[in-house]
């Protein structure tokens, strides 16, 4: 439950992010319903014909932004899904009862084992095993010399919760080609498989190639409302349609999540090679100014970004980092960082070092190295 202190302590955070002229993101989550709405309102018409008739329980504008990420995926057909969450777990069981086999090998740190409360077993009723707790992917001696069967490998593109890492193309390729000498079909769990295309040198629909089906999410790097999307072959997307009923996901309309993801695909998917160019110079300069701040330690991961997101390491409490960045906000009208928080077990933080995640989007594209150098010792600042 929420309690009020942390209910003032978000508005506090919301108000002083809002309030800020330069950030190095604005988040579409940040705002009022009002500006939501009008936001919305606004563009819908750019993405789609707006005398069409909503949705009922799928097709109009949700048939529209399926059949928009199969083509961009290079997959035969896609299914609207409320949640991600959801998504996968229709994937993975729909796959555990085609290759016989309900174990899932994935990473310890991977979306469904930190923040899903264990759905994957409850609900679903499928067994999980980790190749490897490094913080990483699996590489392809680990997925070939894994001592027990499993039907499926899942590999979340970028793994978010070890810093937003991917693999090279060489190493992708290979754990893929290491899978299928098992025998085991291969899921991307792709919620920001958006913004990999530079790290790989690749087309979205070369890396989606590689898998048997992916899925993708709105709300993250895109800056929809809500929403995701399981792509793969035809007959694998009808069945999930089916379970995506019987979990509860058939929702009545969805022509705002809808449209908002039509909205992300065409304006920030173009520009994500922008964001992510820019993060290396962001995270570069952040590194040398923490380096010329006088703190004790710090470190910018991974070093340069994979992504347009990263994470920033210093050794202090998340509190103490928290007031001083909501600070910062508050009294230049700068944020440079959002939220902080302890180290979790398994990424590799030492004992008593916090991370942030920072996040370089359009906002971010006006910081020079220098503005960011100056916002870094303007934090160390309310530190001292």
């Amino acid at each position: 439950m929420v309690t009020m202190d942390e209910q003032e302590r978000r508005r506090r955070r919301l108000t002083a992010w809002r309030a800020s002229r330069r950030t190095l993101a604005r988040v579409g989550a940040d705002g009022t319903l009002g500006e939501r709405l009008a936001a919305l309102a606004a563009g819908a018409a750019s993405v789609h014909d707006p005398e069409d008739w909503t949705d009922v329980y799928g097709g109009g504008v949700v048939a529209d932004l399926e059949r928009r990420v199969a083509e961009l995926l290079g997959m035969e057909e896609a299914a609207f899904f409320p949640t991600g969450t959801m998504a996968q777990q229709v994937a993975l069981r729909c796959w555990a009862g085609r290759t016989g086999n309900a174990t899932v090998a994935l990473h310890p740190l991977s979306h469904p084992e930190l923040h899903e409360g264990g759905a994957l077993g409850v609900v679903s009723g499928l067994r999980t095993v980790h190749p490897t707790s490094e913080p990483r992917l699996p590489d392809a001696e680990e997925v070939r010399e894994f001592p027990e069967p499993f039907g499926t490998l899942m590999l979340e593109l970028p793994l978010r919760d070890a810093g937003f890492v991917l693999p090279s193309w060489e190493e992708l390729t290979a754990v893929v080609e290491a899978a299928r000498e098992r025998d085991a079909v291969v899921h991307f769990d792709g919620a920001r498989l958006w913004e990999c295309g530079p790290h790989f040198g690749r087309e979205l629909s070369e890396i989606a190639a590689l898998a048997d089906s992916v899925y993708v999410s709105f709300y993250k790097s895109l800056d929809g409302l809500s929403g995701a999307v399981l792509a793969g072959p035809s007959t694998l997307v009808e069945e999930a349609r089916v379970w995506r009923h019987r979990y509860g996901g058939q929702l009545f309309q969805q022509y705002p999540a809808a449209l908002s993801a039509l909205l992300g695909l065409e304006r920030e998917l173009p520009r994500l090679p922008s964001y992510t160019a820019h993060a290396k110079v962001v995270a570069g300069a952040l590194a040398e100014g923490f380096a010329a701040s006088g703190v004790p330690w710090s470190r910018v991961h991974p070093e340069p970004p994979h992504t347009h997101q990263f994470q920033v390491w210093l050794p202090y409490g998340a509190e103490v980092l928290d007031e001083a960045s909501v600070r910062q906000a508050e009294e230049t009208g700068v944020t440079l960082f959002r939220r902080w928080f302890a180290g979790a077990a398994g990424t590799g933080l030492p004992p008593g070092v916090s991370f942030t995640e920072v996040t370089v989007a359009g906002a971010g594209l006006e910081w020079s190295a220098e503005d960011v150098r100056d916002a870094v010792a303007g934090f160390v600042a309310y530190l001292t």
